[in-house]
């Protein structure tokens, strides 16, 4: 699935490239039909993600509202005036599937013919977006919207990236900062009030909205944290250190369009950065830690696979800083 930081590209690339444009929608595929003729014809306003989700806000207040879910994914092309990635979702066996348009695009007469099954199909005057796959797209008021939001957690993202808020507009930097320190406030408040081991409660979105299973098993490794320490035995000052990195690396995805979580001293010098030097634990199982001489551990829990360190991230319980 999809993490937060490619819904965070997706919010971006729509907001470039298509906003403040009249898009003609459809539905090829003819789920979309009737949702997709409410907004057919109107004005991109806004563009923004909280999580995993994204919002497109149009001229007549209505949203339309995607979530990618394990197989959605968007496609992109256009005219020489179009710029972007081509590509950003699932599948992605290695990182996103992105690349920038190409750089002869030749005579444009509109987008190409429908592959496959497109749920969705947004066009400009020069470019197309296809949606296939999604879990969730709908047309929504605005009042939907943000009872669809109150049920996410923070967005590590939101307030960092000053993305769009609905209630709000586009804030001043002083609003943005202080969005960003209250989503840390409450990230802290709410892990205190959880005795879930924290390696389950980050894949909770209604606590932590953005966060899948990569960012997961890989920010507990850098913050050194035992995957199935309850929540509530996490300190304050390690609860906001762990916010504090969930942030710098998700920002970092959105920067590159791939996760990449090692630190430079950490990687091996004699092998690529992508894939090879890109992680800690994912995917590592029964591999030497980078760090110490500890073998990454996989177990599965709450049906997703759970990968770390026993030797970088022990059941350090009592030792915890409180």
């Amino acid at each position: 699935m999809p993490e937060g930081h490619s819904v965070h590209r997706l919010a971006r690339q729509f907001d470039d490239v298509f906003g403040g444009q009249v898009l003609a929608i459809s539905s090829p595929q003819g789920r979309f039909s009737d949702a997709a003729k409410l907004i057919d014809g109107q004005k991109l306003l806004s563009s923004h993600a909280h999580g995993k989700q994204l919002f497109l806000g149009f001229e007549n207040d209505l949203i339309l509202r995607i979530h990618l879910g394990l197989y959605g994914a968007w496609s992109f092309g256009g005219d020489e005036h179009f710029s972007g990635a081509s590509s950003i979702g699932a599948p992605r066996r290695v990182g996103e599937v992105e690349q920038g348009p190409d750089a002869d695009q030749g005579s444009y007469d509109g987008p190409p013919e429908p592959v496959g099954q497109v749920r969705a199909r947004l066009v400009s005057a020069h470019g197309w977006a296809d949606l296939r796959g999604p879990s969730a797209c709908e047309v929504i008021t605005e009042e939907q919207a943000l009872i669809a939001r109150a049920k996410l957690g923070p967005d590590p993202l939101v307030g960092a990236a000053g993305e769009f808020n609905l209630a709000k507009g586009r804030g001043t930097a002083e609003d943005v900062a202080a969005d960003a320190l209250g989503a840390k406030k409450e990230f802290i408040a709410r892990l205190a009030k959880k005795k879930t081991p924290i390696g389950t409660a980050l894949m909770d979105q209604s606590l932590l909205a953005g966060v899948g299973n990569i960012y997961r098993a890989e920010t507990l490794f850098r913050c050194q944290i035992d995957p199935f320490m309850p929540c509530n035995e996490l300190s304050k000052p390690r609860a906001a250190a762990l916010w504090d990195d969930i942030v710098s690396i998700m920002n970092d995805g959105v920067r590159d369009g791939k996760i990449i979580t090692t630190r430079i001293e950490d990687r091996n010098a004699a092998g690529p950065l992508w894939p090879e030097n890109a992680y800690y634990t994912y995917q590592r199982q029964h591999q030497q830690c980078r760090i110490c001489d500890s073998g990454i551990a996989l177990m599965e829990v709450a049906a997703r696979k759970l990968y770390w360190c026993p030797g970088c991230q022990p059941k350090a319980r009592k030792r915890a800083t409180r």
